[in-house]
């Protein structure tokens, strides 16, 4: 493309909806709902929002290190769902203290990208094929070990007693809790986002993860170990979603099978639009960041509109489907 090709590209409107689309979306649905509802400005409203996309965002962050090395990740939702029942698990049915209730989640999602890993890396599936198949093979596990039910305070037992622990003031305080009148969920995903960005934009680990999904082949051919950072991204993928999981956890007070099956919708929509936030053009941090922003505003709004759910998903794929047709519009 020569350079007055490129100059003149650069000052089309759509380069310029591309670049800035995402923010000025943010903007107009903020001023929309502002005018249309009356408690939608409001902290409170607000703080509810941030709690919401701190979820979203942590999972997602997750997919987008999948999707930096080219890949794709299906199994975040259940994962998600599984560090729910394990921490609530651990808390009251087993009466842990917080440090064994963070590490076993912890665990868990790990072991998940290492068997996705094991799956495509070794044993060369499609990562659609195997995540999926991971995405099942873990709600069959739940389901499998709560029969279905969920994980609450003084649940009844099987044997007709009661569940012998309960959720503990610190694990509530991490989806619960403020500091200085802000979320504690809201400081944790700003800092996990500054983190991942700048080891991703500033440190040659971050470069080697663009490097290896830009062009396995030639990534390999200079030395780079491709199939331990193509392992590095799923295992991250599953670290998150867990820890997206911890947070629902504490949040909701409870450990209820299936709990993380939307996040997977919402991480992946989040995702996919942070391809196009200030031209980045790939997978970034920042980006999934305002893609969760808008994702969590534009739901918040409908739920106050009395929107049905079902009709929600809808918006969802609607705003996938456009972040998806723009990128590719873009590249073309």
């Amino acid at each position: 493309m020569t350079k007055l090709a490129l100059a003149t590209r650069k000052r089309s409107p759509l380069h310029f909806l591309y670049k800035n689309g995402t923010v000025l979306a943010i903007f107009g649905v903020v001023a929309y709902f502002s005018v249309t509802l009356d408690r939608f400005l409001t902290y409170e409203n607000f703080s509810d929002i941030l709690r919401s996309i701190s979820i979203v965002t942590l999972v997602a962050i997750g997919i987008t290190f999948s999707l930096i090395v080219n890949g794709f990740d299906l199994s975040v939702g259940s994962t998600v769902s599984l560090a729910t029942i394990a921490s609530a698990a651990s808390l009251v049915l087993y009466r842990q203290e917080i440090l064994v209730t963070l590490l076993v989640p912890m665990l868990l999602g790990v072991a998940v990208g290492l068997l996705n890993s094991l799956l495509i890396v070794k044993l060369k599936l499609p990562d659609l094929l195997a995540t999926l198949a991971t995405m099942y093979a873990i709600n069959g596990i739940q389901l499998t070990y709560t029969k279905g039910f969920s994980i609450y305070n003084d649940m009844p037992l099987p044997d007709g007693g009661t569940a012998p622990g309960k959720f503990i003031p610190s694990f509530l305080f991490i989806g619960q809790g403020e500091i200085a009148g802000v979320p504690f969920p809201v400081l944790l995903m700003l800092v996990v986002v500054i983190a991942t960005h700048l080891f991703l934009t500033y440190t040659k680990p971050g470069r080697l993860f663009y490097m290896t999904g830009e062009n396995q082949e030639a990534a390999r051919l200079v030395g780079i170990p491709v199939n331990r950072y193509r392992t590095y991204a799923y295992v991250i993928s599953g670290f998150f979603a867990a820890l997206g999981g911890i947070v629902l956890a504490s949040r909701i007070g409870t450990g209820q099978v299936s709990a993380g099956a939307s996040f997977l919708m919402d991480g992946v929509a989040a995702a996919y639009i942070g391809f196009s936030v200030f031209g980045a053009g790939k997978p970034n941090v920042i980006g999934t960041l305002f893609g969760s922003i808008l994702i969590g505003v534009l739901l918040n709004g409908l739920t106050m509109m009395n929107v049905p759910y079902y009709a929600q998903d809808i918006v969802k794929g609607g705003i996938l489907v456009g972040a998806l047709a723009l990128s590719h519009i873009h590249k073309k």
